[in-house]
């Protein structure tokens, strides 16, 4: 069986944005011996893991993976990530058959692109 053991950010600043995914996902940061450089954000529950890498990376808008994150209350934790240092690009609403989704595309500290998303029956 494959799992996914880590999504990988490429990033100049490793420690910063481990700090701001730590805080907006409730993870906690793994001691790793001072001679790696990575930084790794162990994520609450069975999913996979974040682990940053100083590297270069590719268009800064440029979004081949991202991040999804859901919540009851997408405003509030929209905020919530401003203040830890997030930006907004933009909010959308789309309704379906059964549901609808609205979400908000931002960047993290680094602009990498993430949604957070709300859903309603």
């Amino acid at each position: 069986m494959v799992e996914i053991e880590f999504i990988t950010f490429a990033c100049n600043d490793s420690e910063q944005l481990a700090e701001f995914w730590s805080a907006a996902l409730g993870g906690e940061r793994r001691e790793l011996p001072a001679s790696l450089d990575p930084e790794i954000v162990d994520c609450p529950g069975n999913g996979p893991d974040l682990l940053f890498k100083e590297q270069p990376k590719g268009t800064e808008r440029d979004l081949p993976i991202h991040l999804d994150v859901s919540t009851e209350n997408r405003e509030e934790t929209v905020e919530q990530l401003r203040n830890l240092g997030g930006s907004v690009r933009e909010t959308k609403t789309e309704a379906y058959e059964t549901h609808t989704a609205t979400w908000t595309v931002m960047e993290d500290p680094e602009g990498n692109g993430f949604c957070v998303s709300e859903y309603q029956q």
